[in-house]
């Protein structure tokens, strides 16, 4: 055999060698050669439990399960916080959220959270080549203090790496009720200037409690200042009528955006942050999807997010780079139910668990809070199967960086590439959990949650806080509705924890 036939055989002997064990440390992929597409696909406080693939029988989500089933489900995949701020700024910064004071549920007027300065995700890709661009909600901050919405918005997310931005400021339930393209209010009429305010509202401008009678959906707390689309929101605005999103459109609207995108800049690798509202509150599905779950609203919205996804991905293979595309699909934090609208999500809920056997929820330090759904797919190169590595939203500017061949070690991020694309059950050895800047500490099959002041239940929304004046220790692998605390029985592990708790928050 002569030399280059050897080299040859030896090669391809070593691929499939790594293809078949599932616990190499090299990665498979010839990062010389393929530069995928990325497109990371997130929603709005979907639960653990909210999908088919997860469990769910009450509910179907066919074309997530498609991605489930023909990539890596992850059983132990974590947003990094239990509200959506903080999960976001970890997505795309790599950094741990607690280590910024300021990130927390932010106001729709809010300066912008990330540093320009600042390590991101679309940074480091577009120094791999990529096109960069985020298509949905943002909820990180936009400009440096005061904004004028009736002026180019800066800083914002074209400023922190992305080349192109479509987004709406906060969340749906928040004003300003505007689409903002590259910092501009997308159809904004100059002579209705747009004014918002989250402390005081408008002279004679309607709210929620002086016109009760405007309303199309009733609020339960929290959402009664200013009205658009008979929807009470969070937050005073004044103007922009032109410019006002139409709620029930807002899927569609999206989904078209990132159709569009795809077919426009296929040419080149892209990477897509396709940041879905659902099913966020106000839950306004599309009349098409009014009805269709049986569970009210909230159910409605999770179909529609299903279906505009298999569109999405309808796009992906008729433009010919389904085969090259890595998509990962999470959520930013676990479910709630009654988030502030009374929309029939706790009386239509039926035997369907968001949280898929968890405890707690949003805002909760208990697992559902912060364990979401997370799936890779990557058609003819991910091995599909289920993995229970502990994997983090945040490993995701690391990992990438090494599928695009960048050296990247500024941040809390770590290299799980190979976990990613299913070649290894290598994943975290200890996690740091938040929910409203409280802390815990997931390590192996164990989480302990140390004792912090507060009500043990938030009573607006029914979830547990996993609050109290004690320390909390669970083996999840034996326990994962976390109803055993184990930390008086096993005092030696509960030392163990907090000591290294108390080292990785150094």
């Amino acid at each position: 055999m002569n030399l280059k036939l050897y080299k040859s055989f030896l090669g391809a002997f070593i691929l499939l060698v790594n293809l078949s064990c599932k616990n190499n440390t090299s990665t498979v992929i010839d990062k010389d050669t393929i530069k995928p597409n990325v497109v990371v696909i997130y929603l709005d406080d979907l639960g653990y439990g909210d999908l088919s693939c997860y469990g769910a029988t009450a509910i179907k989500t066919p074309n997530i399960d498609n991605l489930a089933l023909g990539g890596v489900k992850f059983t132990n995949g974590y947003a990094t916080s239990a509200t959506c701020t903080p999960s976001r700024y970890a997505l795309l910064t790599g950094m741990y959220p607690w280590r910024n004071k300021d990130a927390k549920i932010l106001p729709g007027d809010a300066p912008l959270l990330i540093d320009t300065k600042q390590q991101t995700l679309p940074k480091m890709l577009s120094k791999a080549g990529y096109q960069t661009a985020i298509i949905g909600k943002w909820h990180l901050g936009l400009g440096s203090g005061f904004v004028n919405w009736n002026e180019t918005i800066k800083p914002g997310p074209n400023e922190v790496g992305f080349d192109e931005a479509y987004i709406l400021a906060a969340t749906q339930d928040r004003v300003p009720t505007v689409y903002i393209e590259n910092g501009n209010v997308v159809n904004l009429d100059k002579s209705d200037p747009i004014e918002v305010n989250y402390k005081k509202n408008f002279e004679g401008e309607p709210t929620a409690k002086s016109n009760p009678e405007m309303l199309t959906m009733k609020w339960h707390h929290g959402h009664n200042n200013s009205i658009v689309n008979g929807i009470p929101r969070i937050g005073y605005m004044k103007g922009g009528e032109a410019a006002k999103w139409s709620d029930v459109d807002m899927a569609d609207h999206f989904l078209s955006k990132a159709q569009d995108y795809i077919k426009t800049h296929k040419e080149k690798p892209f990477f897509l942050y396709y940041a879905m509202q659902q099913p966020h509150v106000p839950r306004t599905p599309h009349p098409r999807f009014v009805g269709k779950s049986g569970m009210g609203p909230r159910g409605d919205v999770i179909l529609e997010a299903d279906w505009c996804i298999g569109e999405f991905i309808k796009t992906l293979e008729d433009e010919g780079i389904l085969e090259n595309t890595l998509i990962v699909f999470s959520s930013d934090n676990g479910p709630v139910l009654n988030d502030g609208y009374f929309d029939d999500a706790v009386e239509k809920l039926g035997n369907h668990d968001p949280k898929g056997g968890l405890r707690g929820g949003k805002y909760s330090l208990f697992e559902a809070g912060t364990r979401v759904p997370f799936i890779t797919y990557w058609k003819g190169e991910i091995n599909p199967g289920v993995s229970d590595a502990i994997i983090c939203q945040m490993d995701l500017l690391a990992s990438l960086a090494d599928l695009v061949g960048v050296n990247e070690k500024s941040t809390d991020s770590k290299n799980f590439l190979n976990t990613l694309m299913g070649v290894s059950d290598k994943g975290r050895d200890h996690l740091i959990i938040e929910a409203k800047s409280n802390t815990a500490l997931r390590s192996g099959d164990w989480i302990m949650i140390p004792p912090y002041k507060g009500q043990s239940i938030n009573k607006k929304v029914g979830t547990e806080t996993g609050y109290s004046l004690e320390y909390k220790l669970y083996n999840l692998k034996n326990d994962i509705g976390q109803q055993n605390n184990l930390a008086k029985e096993n005092p030696e592990k509960l030392k163990e924890l907090i000591q290294i708790f108390e080292n990785l928050k150094q």
